[in-house]
């Protein structure tokens, strides 16, 4: 049997015994009392029937339950799926259906047992990520892929140590935050300021009542609390590091967070399947505008071209990746794994280049992707919902340049005949069936989509994209 994660943290949690290990506005777990909270879970899910190898879908918030389940769900052997809690019914519905999980936990009870980690038979995680189609599509990740990523987090990128508080703010449920914001500080030995949900107010007062030494955020986070009434270095005055992911973090943003607060941002880039394989590091003072910094260590990294031939630097090609964080494999979907998987190295499908010492710019996206304030949203999925409505004969999605969240998704529709409906009313049509983060804030009707001869739209012509 292999290493099971869950035991690291045991191995942590009988080490830091009465030290602070979870905490939140009006409370505080040590690492003795969230282990033992752990080990309820899990002797619940095991008297509910919950074996090694079982997958348990997790849909709960930000919060030491969360932090429980994972952690329970991880002693007992269990694969663990933590649910986003910004899907829709409808988008929920898809992810269990596909994943067909054993046991879904909603709810978590102060209930403690000592309960030790037993080997690991399985996977450690499925975590979903939208597939060029907009179904879901889960990433199964080994214990040792997971060890792999949050060793590198806690070590050479964030560079943490036991004394550290960080801020957890951002949905644990997200790659980023389940891994940089929880599962390395705990990895390490530091504490977990928990936050339900991320306001400006809310984050620097739990900055300043926990002493918070690293945050992690998307740049929508970073934008708002600069843009806090009344924000001074004195309210940031604990931190010591900021981290971006899950979207790009423009370079004008990082220098004012740095000019404001004197605090850096250490940008990188990720993914659901490899976790962080490049980043600036916490130790390594270099910073370069247009990068997204070089392959952290153990990583490796090729600029490609469409005849899979290794590119020179500075070249425009396909961004591939080998990562001991990488996944094992898309869940029941052999099709899609194949297309990214090659010989060990994940395609990203991302368009980038490398200078001459390795650093990394992303030039573009061979994937059709909007990345909206740290989330992916596939159009197709979009346009889906879009078509869904009686009046919309055709439809088109694409992310246009927001300042605050990176992209915007716009729509852009053409109504059937004889039919009759506002952008307004579509807006609120696709609110109602699609997570908050996806939805079109606005949907402009044309007489007609721009098309090709063969009849594709053409959304390059479409007026704003």
């Amino acid at each position: 049997m292999g290493e099971n994660f869950g035991g690291l943290l045991d191995a942590v949690a009988r080490r830091r015994g009465d030290a602070a290990a979870i905490l939140w506005d009006d409370g505080a777990l040590s690492w003795r009392e969230i282990e033992l909270r752990a080990g309820g879970v899990a002797r619940r899910l095991s008297r509910q029937g919950v074996r090694a190898g079982d997958t348990v879908a997790l849909q709960l918030p930000n919060g030491w339950e969360f932090v429980a389940a994972v952690w329970g769900a991880l002693k007992v052997g269990a694969v663990v799926c933590p649910i986003n809690p910004l899907l829709s019914g409808e988008e929920r519905r898809k992810v269990l259906e596909h994943l067909d999980p054993a046991l879904v936990v909603e709810e978590v009870r102060e209930e403690e047992a000592v309960w030790d980690s037993v080997g690991a038979t399985g996977p450690a995680l499925v975590l979903y990520t939208s597939g060029s189609t907009g179904e879901p599509k889960g990433a199964v990740l080994s214990h040792a892929a997971l060890r792999a990523a949050n060793e590198s987090w806690a070590g050479p990128v964030m560079g943490l140590v036991p004394g550290d508080i960080v801020l957890a703010a951002l949905p644990l449920a997200h790659s980023f935050g389940l891994n940089g914001a929880l599962l390395a500080p705990l990895l390490t030995g530091a504490a977990v300021a928990v936050l339900g949900r991320f306001t400006p107010e809310a984050a620097l007062r739990a900055i300043s009542r926990h002493h918070v030494t690293v945050l992690p955020a998307v740049g929508t986070m970073f934008q708002r609390i600069l843009e806090a009434p009344g924000l001074s270095r004195d309210d940031l005055g604990s931190l010591r590091l900021a981290l971006s992911g899950a979207a790009p973090c423009p370079w004008e943003l990082a220098r004012q967070w740095k000019e404001r607060t004197g605090v850096r941002i250490l940008r990188g880039y990720g993914m659901t399947e490899l976790f962080r394989p490049i980043s600036y590091l916490a130790g390594d003072p270099m910073d370069r505008p247009e990068s997204i910094g070089r392959a952290v260590p153990g990583v490796e990294v090729r600029i490609m071209s469409e005849e899979k031939r290794a590119l020179g630097a500075g070249e425009i090609g396909e961004l591939w990746i080998r990562t001991p964080a990488a996944l094992d494999a898309y869940l029941r979907a052999p099709e899609e794994t194949k297309a990214v998987i090659e010989d060990g190295w994940f395609r990203t499908g991302d368009l980038a280049t490398m200078s001459a010492d390795d650093f990394v710019t992303i030039v573009g996206r061979k994937k059709d992707l909007i990345l909206r304030g740290g989330y992916s949203v596939v159009p197709g999925e979009v346009e889906a919902a879009l078509l869904g409505h009686p009046a919309v004969a055709e439809a088109a999605v694409v992310g246009v340049a927001h300042g605050e969240l990176g992209e915007e998704i716009a729509a852009f529709v053409a109504l059937r005949p004889g039919m009759r409906a506002t952008g307004e009313e579509l807006v609120a049509f696709c609110r109602d069936r699609l997570a908050s983060f996806k939805y079109p804030r606005q949907v402009s009707i044309v007489a007609d989509l721009p098309k090709s001869a063969t009849g594709k739209i053409l959304k390059s012509r479409l007026p704003q994209a």
